[in-house]
């Protein structure tokens, strides 16, 4: 049997429940303070989010409305809206999603490479790794929107987590809860396990490309439901069950 090598995470809706306690009330707040005329509620921003990345989802949005930002409002609202998630991430409004943090320490205790893939920037993922610090324990690698030249949809984030990692796609498995971010693990042969987000449309017709699927890793007292692959006993993922799915997606 094939031994798992390394696990790559997504970030957003993968490990927390960023975007809408996080990022959608952050940018909301900078567009307040800078005087722009926006408001992202849910349903709005659920649609945003078929956009990867926080700059380009304003930016296309803001040309939708007839305004077209320069690079000089562009950084000054990415400056503005990462303090505002920064704050929200410290007064505790973001948390993690069930069971990740029982398999990210299960996977640390028996040296499993651990590496974050995202199409967030590097800042905004590192709020989110002190906050998590004493809770998770250190990840092998990050992979960042700084990074590689596309974001998800786009394969290079994980092609280059794979290269920085030496383990060969076969040997990896990643977790996403996004289209794109299946679309991008598969793409570059990496199986995937997916905990989708609710408000992603798109999950629909890419679900399938999924190794399997539930609604969440699971714990003692939360089961997951499994939507598609293998049995998941206990309702919760281990990586037991993660090494399973590397034989049922060859």
């Amino acid at each position: 049997m094939t031994a798992l090598g390394a696990v790559f995470w997504d970030v957003d809706g993968t490990l927390a429940d960023t975007e809408m306690e996080g990022h959608r009330p952050a940018f909301n707040q900078a567009f307040l303070e800078l005087g722009l005329p926006f408001h992202w509620n849910e349903k709005l921003y659920a649609d945003l989010l078929a956009i990867a990345g926080g700059i380009p989802r304003v930016t296309v949005y803001a040309a939708d409305q007839g305004i077209n930002l320069t690079d000089v409002q562009l950084k000054r609202l990415r400056d503005v809206k990462r303090e505002h998630y920064f704050s929200r991430i410290r007064d505790g409004h973001v948390r993690w999603r069930p069971g990740v943090v029982r398999v990210v320490n299960e996977l640390h205790d028996h040296n499993v490479q651990q590496w974050i893939v995202t199409s967030s920037g590097r800042p905004s993922v590192q709020a989110l790794l002190d906050h998590a610090k004493g809770v998770l324990p250190v990840f092998d690698g990050v992979v960042t929107s700084d990074d590689v030249t596309t974001g998800k949809p786009s394969p290079d984030g994980y092609r280059l987590a794979l290269k920085r990692s030496g383990i060969a796609p076969s040997c990896g498995l990643a977790i996403e809860d996004s289209a794109v971010g299946l679309q991008a693990a598969t793409a570059a042969g990496l199986p995937c396990l997916l905990t989708p987000s609710p408000w992603d449309k798109d999950l629909v017709e890419t679900s399938h490309l999924a190794t399997a699927v539930l609604n969440h890793l699971g714990d003692h007292d939360k089961p997951s439901r499994l939507q598609h692959g293998p049995p998941c006993l206990d309702g919760m993922v281990t990586l037991n069950y993660m090494q399973s799915l590397l034989a049922h997606s060859l």
